[in-house]
């Protein structure tokens, strides 16, 4: 099963700049798509952006589209979520989550679902305030 660990987060002004880290560890890593979502308090946790493991195709919600990147470093096992133009509104804990297989794939991926079949970090707190 694969670990995962997010790093990155802080405070940050609007209209500022953070690049999240999730970095994979375990077997099969190469094989699992990983996505990012986030929550805040009160909220359930909503999804941002995933990116595939096979074709590294991506996908982001409308929200972030334009704004956020995802990428992958299958050397490093890391995804990264460079977030621009951040807005107040983006304010969360951000957690990275994996699957593998076909189905869970096509939940958490093209559709930024929530399955049981996700592994999770522990998040990273982003703040966007003055």
């Amino acid at each position: 099963q694969v670990q995962l660990v997010e790093s990155g987060g802080g405070l940050v002004q609007p209209g500022g700049s953070l690049r999240l880290s999730c970095a994979a560890s375990g077997s099969g890593v190469q094989y699992y798509a990983i996505g990012w979502f986030r929550q805040t308090p009160g909220k359930e946790r909503e999804g941002v952006s995933c990116i595939n493991s096979n074709n590294g195709q991506t996908y982001y919600a409308s929200s972030v589209t334009g704004r956020f990147t995802i990428s992958r470093d299958n050397v490093k096992n890391t995804v990264y979520l460079q977030s621009d133009s951040l807005k107040p509104e983006d304010t969360a804990v951000y957690y990275c989550g994996a699957v593998h297989d076909a189905l869970s794939i096509q939940a958490m991926c093209v559709e930024l679902r929530i399955v049981d079949t996700i592994v999770w970090g522990k998040g990273t707190p982003v703040i966007v305030s003055s």
